[in-house]
């Protein structure tokens, strides 16, 4: 979505939800279009070139490899489409796990313990909005910040331990199944569906493309921008706390360690999608197909057995290439 699509005022200087939409579905749809077609073409590949690729093991395996990147995706999704970026959130994956973990140890019901997670996962984010919205500060120096804020914290209350001995109802969250499917992944798809509807289908979510668009061009238009960008950062956190609940009843521990590069995932698998580091431009449709490229590539290269290191410089490669075009389309159009 341009950012005068985004700054668009209706008459009086009302904002309108129809106004915002119009003439930024065809742009997206084209996009998302161009990347089915890569999925599409990643997957030939590897079905060719490797026979083990589609076996149903191998596909609920990228399924729920791909689950907890997807949570966090999201989350990172809205906040990259406000113009904004949020660093913390594999910090915050582990953070919430290890307090997750504590508080089943403490004898909290699992449903309770999960909201627990959940409930520091939104505080860390509302930390994160306070100082951005606030304080004015960088996004990018206060979620670094948090980033290494919520990592100590999680060394700290474990004194670098691994928790372990969860109950069967809460490893089943992260690692059991609900017929042939993994939890985890039904998970990610009720986050998906719910963002979608959110972003796509809200007054909310035109606000959110609106901030990013052009943001003093949405607050003279009346949209509430503190409170639009406090709402993504929140949302950023509780589905980080949501992962970290996700990654805890995947492994049957709580790690300080755990996640580590999970926000480069996170960050990968949005702007693959088409999401614009610049803001105003992004989906959830998008966000999901840049998960499940994420999720091949690493695939793949296990099954070809490449190095674990050349993962990372491939996610970086991607990463780069990704907002290299974005920065030169930006600059083609007139924006940076």
């Amino acid at each position: 979505m341009s950012a005068s699509e985004s700054g668009d005022t209706g008459s009086g200087g009302r904002f309108t939800l129809a106004r915002l939409k119009l003439g930024g579905g065809l742009g997206r749809a084209l996009n998302e279009l161009t990347i089915v077609v890569g999925f599409v073409a990643i997957s030939l590949y590897l079905a060719v070139t490797t026979p083990a690729f589609l076996s149903t093991a191998n596909i609920l395996s990228i399924l729920l490899a791909s689950s907890l990147i997807g949570i966090v995706a999201v989350g990172e999704t809205f906040v990259i489409v406000t113009s904004g970026i949020d660093l913390s959130v594999g910090s915050v994956v582990a953070f919430t796990g290890v307090m997750t973990g504590l508080a089943i140890h403490a004898h909290f019901p699992v449903p309770l313990a999960v909201l627990t997670g959940i409930g520091i996962g939104a505080f860390c984010g509302a930390f994160n909005a306070f100082a951005i919205t606030v304080l004015n500060m960088s996004p990018f120096i206060v979620t670094l910040a948090v980033l290494a804020m919520a990592r100590g914290l999680a060394f700290i209350v474990t004194n670098g331990n691994t928790i372990f001995d969860f109950p069967d109802s809460f490893d089943n969250i992260g690692g059991g199944n609900l017929g042939p499917l993994p939890i985890a992944a039904l998970i990610a798809a009720v986050v998906f569906l719910a963002a979608w509807v959110l972003l796509s289908r809200t007054v909310l979510g035109a606000e959110i493309y609106a901030v990013g668009g052009n943001r003093e061009a949405a607050r003279l238009a009346g949209i509430p921008v503190t409170r639009t960008l406090s709402v993504v950062y929140i949302i950023s956190g509780a589905l980080a706390g949501l992962g970290g609940v996700v990654l805890a009843g995947r492994l049957d521990s709580a790690q300080p360690i755990a996640a580590v590069g999970l926000e480069l995932n996170a960050i990968a698998a949005v702007v693959i999608g088409g999401a614009s580091l610049f803001g105003g431009k992004g989906s959830v449709l998008g966000t999901l197909l840049g998960v499940l490229i994420i999720g091949l590539i690493n695939n793949g290269l296990t099954l070809k057995n490449v190095q674990p290191f050349w993962v990372q410089f491939i996610q970086g490669a991607v990463i780069f290439g990704a907002v290299l075009v974005d920065s030169l389309n930006q600059k083609r159009r007139g924006r940076v």
